[in-house]
């Protein structure tokens, strides 16, 4: 570990050497570091993100980023930097690749929500090629489209370091994500990928078909998101297919996709033998009361190993949310239930009620709360769920980042 320097001090006199002026948003979060006791022995993430603050902030553009990194190359115990919700572009990226290839003790990076393209993407990907040390790396919502992924995928063949890698949101295409599933094949490193919301105009489902494959021989992913892929019936048969030979992944997004009852029998059945999967996420389908029932079925009977099932909007009425809440009494291994934004009535509104009166359910692992007007019982929702903190982490220390939250909170990888 290096010697610690004054970090504001440095990036003052680095921002007066580059004619560059201060920006006071860095300068205050420069100074804060400096006053922190524990950064000899644990090491510090600077939060930088431009969208967590009461009072608005001058975001951090790419030549803030160039005096930044100038000062950072000497603050090896500087392990994380998140940079979300900024101005930085393809020439911060280039910026920041170069960093990359020369720092040896950067474990976290968070670059969600900039202006980052294609040409930045390969920069970035290209570092990680002879990277070392980065662990963690959030691209979510830069629109590095279709090539700009390739690039990843590529990186990902090479690259034994980086256990999380998040491209949700970032207009990747068919290509990208067949590429990227061919490299997981190979891969042994990486536990935690986001494939959120692709650019699919093939409604074949061709990109599930070899995400599935990939699952078979895959021995070391753990969380896998496949939101807003349009994945209907015959996606979700080839996926439990390949789950039942795969024992490591333990968690499953398959939000806002079109699945109905039928998809969620093949779950099911898949739950009643997979004794991995401890997180199933399937917001924003239409499962409904039948769907419902197949998984209630499965979790009352067979399955002790689920922890947590978010089924939030699925058109799922009374009857479909007291089977699932029978289950509960049932399965003392499902811990977090989500149900918010389907047909609540008085007997599923009972039912829930009883499950938290009575300390099966925690207040905190669920999206609802009862309440009760003229003698009657009614649910009211929570912010809970389990895409709570994805696009924004709570500076405020009370929020505790591991109720509820996204990204392995429940089921951790590693530190970030």
């Amino acid at each position: 570990m290096s010697v610690l320097p004054d970090l504001h001090l440095h990036y003052v006199q680095a921002c007066q050497n580059l004619s560059q002026p201060e920006n006071p948003f860095i300068a205050r979060v420069l100074q804060e570091a400096d006053k922190n006791d524990e950064i000899s022995t644990k090491g510090i993430t600077l939060k930088l993100a431009g969208n967590n603050h009461l009072v608005p902030v001058p975001r951090v553009t790419d030549d803030d980023l160039g005096v930044l990194v100038s000062v950072l190359g000497q603050a090896a115990f500087v392990t994380g930097l998140d940079l979300a919700y900024n101005l930085l572009t393809d020439a911060g990226a280039k910026t920041m690749a170069t960093f990359l290839q020369e720092s040896s003790s950067l474990r976290y990076l968070n670059l969600m929500f900039n202006d980052i393209g294609t040409s930045g993407a390969e920069l970035i990907a290209g570092a990680l090629h002879s990277n070392q040390s980065l662990v963690h790396l959030r691209m979510t919502g830069n629109k590095i489209g279709n090539q700009g992924g390739m690039f990843f995928a590529s990186m990902l063949k090479i690259n034994s370091t980086l256990e999380k890698l998040d491209l949700g949101d970032c207009d990747v295409g068919l290509q990208c994500l067949i590429a990227t599933a061919l490299a997981l094949t190979q891969n042994k490193s990486l536990k935690a990928i986001n494939l959120n919301r692709p650019l699919l105009s093939n409604k074949q489902e061709e990109t599930t078909v070899h995400i599935a494959r990939m699952l078979r021989n895959n021995s070391s992913l753990v969380e896998l998101h496949l939101g807003k892929h349009g994945m209907k019936n015959f996606g979700v048969e080839r996926l439990c297919e390949a789950l039942y030979g795969n024992s490591t992944l333990r968690y499953l997004d398959l939000s806002c996709n079109n699945i109905i009852c039928d998809g969620v029998k093949f779950l099911g059945e898949l739950l009643k033998k997979n004794k991995t999967l401890k997180i199933l996420d399937l917001d924003a389908n239409r499962i409904e009361d039948v769907g419902a029932s197949y998984l209630s079925e499965a979790l009352a009977t067979r399955n002790r190993s689920l922890e947590v099932l978010s089924v939030v909007s699925n058109n799922i009425t009374g009857k479909g949310l007291v089977a699932l809440a029978q289950a509960m009494q049932s399965n003392m291994t499902l811990s977090h239930i989500y149900i918010w934004g389907n047909k609540f009535d008085r007997n599923s509104c009972v039912a829930f009620a009883e499950l938290m009166e009575f300390g099966r359910l925690q207040p905190g692992c669920t999206d609802v709360a009862p309440y009760r007007v003229d003698g009657e019982v009614f649910l009211a929702q929570q912010s809970h769920g389990l895409g709570r903190h994805r696009y924004w982490t709570p500076r405020c220390p009370a929020a505790a980042p591991g109720a509820a939250n996204a990204s392995l909170e429940i089921v951790p990888v590693s530190e970030h």
